[in-house]
């Protein structure tokens, strides 16, 4: 069994590219790109990493065939895959490609080509390697995050709330997660007031997680609503047990 050298049907770029700029590189060349699904694509576009790598080939007598394996690290922590197939229809004629979400869908495009029956095949195992970012910690949904985040900050009354280093920096949060947090509030919950804290976490587009500790209470003169905002949950409980004292 002889393994050809190069692979010239599949060039890599000479830069590192986005996940995005890889999905675009990928359905750019590919023929039946518009039949993928569209939520399949839609997920696609908020990935945060992606690997490729060379899963199998068949050459014999000027014809080709390689199969490439594309994953993608999602927002959630989950992988999805898309399957390329790169052949040729005519010895030494020019490469084609077609992708694919389903693996027995790639199995039946394989079937199809005219390749020699007796020719070798060889599979290689596919090992994926992340670039160095870790699961995120949230189950994060893509929305407007950067005006979410750019509204929370505005309606902050504290004097020490983030400031415009941490307002540009989210201006590339594309996903974001909400949750109540819990704990022992000590001195902020006696009777007659109330108090509440908020993680906000945002994901940016180069994997980065960010979160903003959101204190809505009532220990205001007048008992009215008001909100605060710190940069980590600690700031944002020693506040809220400062509210707590001074009203006491």
């Amino acid at each position: 069994m002889s393994v050809p050298y190069e692979m010239a049907a599949y060039e890599p770029p000479e830069t590192p590219e986005s996940p995005e700029e890889h999905l675009a590189r990928l359905l750019g060349r590919a023929l039946n790109s518009f039949e993928l699904p569209d939520d399949v694509v839609r997920q696609l576009d908020c990935a945060l990493a992606h690997d490729s790598s060379l899963h199998s080939a068949h050459h014999s007598a000027g014809l080709h065939r390689e199969t490439y394996r594309h994953t993608w690290l999602l927002v959630d922590g989950s992988a999805l895959t898309l399957w390329e197939l790169v052949h040729n229809t005519v010895p030494g004629g020019e490469a084609q490609h077609e992708v694919y979400a389903d693996e027995e869908e790639l199995r039946s495009a394989t079937a199809r080509l005219s390749l020699p029956p007796d020719a070798p095949d060889f599979e290689l195992p596919v090992v994926v390697q992340w670039s160095a970012l870790p699961a995120p910690r949230h189950a994060y949904v893509p929305d407007d995050s950067a005006d979410h985040a750019r509204r929370l900050l505005r309606r902050a009354e504290n004097a020490d709330r983030p400031g415009g280093e941490t307002a540009e920096l989210l201006t590339a949060a594309f996903a974001h997660q909400i949750t109540q947090a819990f704990g022992n509030p000590g001195r902020a919950a006696r009777a007659g007031l109330c108090f509440a804290l908020y993680e906000h976490a945002f994901l940016l587009r180069d994997g980065r997680e960010v979160s903003l500790w959101e204190v809505e209470h009532t220990a205001t003169p007048d008992g009215r609503h008001m909100c605060e905002v710190y940069d980590s949950e600690d700031a944002a409980r020693d506040a809220m047990e400062r509210r707590a004292a001074q009203v006491s």
